[in-house]
């Protein structure tokens, strides 16, 4: 499959969020249209993120949604279960372990790590908090498939090294700074101030009410 650009995989989870809902509440059809205008883009561009999958849909009758939200299940590869740990146990670790979602999703929190003498062996709901020594033999043993970062900037990079020299080949990161990843570790780095000073540009040069 050619590379798909990171724009169309976050539309297809937007395409998979609504899909659900219509399904929630009993609609057995959608059209192109209707996505278009929940995912604030057009028709053309719904087509044009599908087909890069396959073909769907019938001209004149749209989408099965039952059949469209399995596919996108499928092609965003929720159709199985990911083993994640969590390296970090401050208050983002914390929240991203308590939320219920990424179960729901099929995104199984596994362990959670630190370096606090503090924190090692508290319990979090389900989870004893490990050593961070211990991340390379626990990988070994348990093999993890995704790890989410979360911890001080000046300590990401040298986790970072260590997560992927563990043999995990997906991290989240949450740390405030840039990091470098290995060619074959996808890296995906969640930055909570780009995206307010995003909002910041948009509030401030917005066109003024008539």
């Amino acid at each position: 499959m050619k590379r798909i650009a990171d724009s169309t995989v976050r539309r297809l989870s937007l395409y998979l969020r609504f899909l659900e809902d219509f399904e929630q509440r009993g609609l057995e059809t959608i059209s192109s249209d209707e996505l278009a205008r929940r995912g604030g883009t057009t028709s053309a561009q719904v087509r044009k993120d599908l087909s890069f999958f396959g073909s769907f849909g019938k001209r004149g009758l749209g989408y099965s949604v039952a059949e469209l939200t399995s596919r996108i299940r499928e092609i965003m590869g929720l159709a199985r279960e990911w083993r994640v740990i969590i390296v970090g146990a401050g208050k983002i670790g914390a929240a991203l372990a308590q939320y219920g979602g990424f179960f729901q999703r099929g995104f199984h929190i596994t362990a959670v790590y630190d370096s606090s003498p503090e924190k090692i062996g508290r319990k979090w709901d389900a989870h004893v908090i490990r050593d961070v020594r211990n991340l390379e033999r626990d990988t070994a043993a348990e093999a993890p498939d995704i790890a989410v970062l979360a911890v001080p900037a000046d300590a990401a990079q040298e986790t970072l090294d260590r997560i992927a020299k563990a043999g995990i080949k997906a991290v989240l990161n949450f740390a405030p700074v840039q990091l470098h990843a290995p060619a074959d570790v996808t890296l995906k780095t969640v930055n909570m101030a780009m995206e307010l000073e995003g909002l910041s540009f948009a509030l401030t040069n917005r066109e003024p009410a008539d």
